[in-house]
């Protein structure tokens, strides 16, 4: 993989149901799909009544997220269905804090340089009641209170 320039935010579609199912969606990658592995980098869900943080693909290797656009982007994915629900404030302060504000760091990618899934394909993701504005304010905050930026 090229560094990375870009984060793009996608969402399962599926419910949440607080049982891990990262495993599920890696299996349907994996089997279904037949991807050498899952194509997030990285995802969020309920486990056992609190926001866990998954890694998927290395970052060093390309991921399998948004077609024409993976060689040099990194993939989240917010396990739910943000077209019915919108995401609670907890998931996306956990998600900006563990995973997003530390890529950005670590790979010098600005805020504007993440995007929601739909920026690239005729799709919703992340979801039509997801908040790409406030997810991107709990990572300036996470990014000023953990890295000074």
């Amino acid at each position: 993989m090229n560094q990375p320039k870009r984060i793009i935010i996608h969402h399962s579609a599926t419910k949440d149901s607080q049982t891990v199912s990262w495993g599920a969606i890696r299996t349907y990658h994996t089997e279904k799909m037949g991807w050498s592995d899952i194509g997030y980098h990285a995802g969020i869900e309920v486990a056992r009544d609190a926001y866990e943080c998954f890694y998927g693909r290395p970052v060093t290797i390309s991921g399998a997220h948004t077609r024409g656009h993976n060689n040099n982007t990194l993939g989240f994915c917010f396990v739910g269905n943000y077209d019915i629900v919108e995401p609670s404030a907890v998931m996306l302060k956990v998600a900006a804090t563990r995973v997003l504000a530390p890529w950005m760091w670590q790979f010098g990618i600005s805020i504007e340089d993440i995007h929601p899934h739909r920026t690239f394909a005729n799709k919703t993701c992340p979801g039509s009641m997801f908040s790409m504005d406030v997810l991107k304010g709990h990572i300036r905050t996470a990014s000023a209170v953990n890295y000074g930026a």
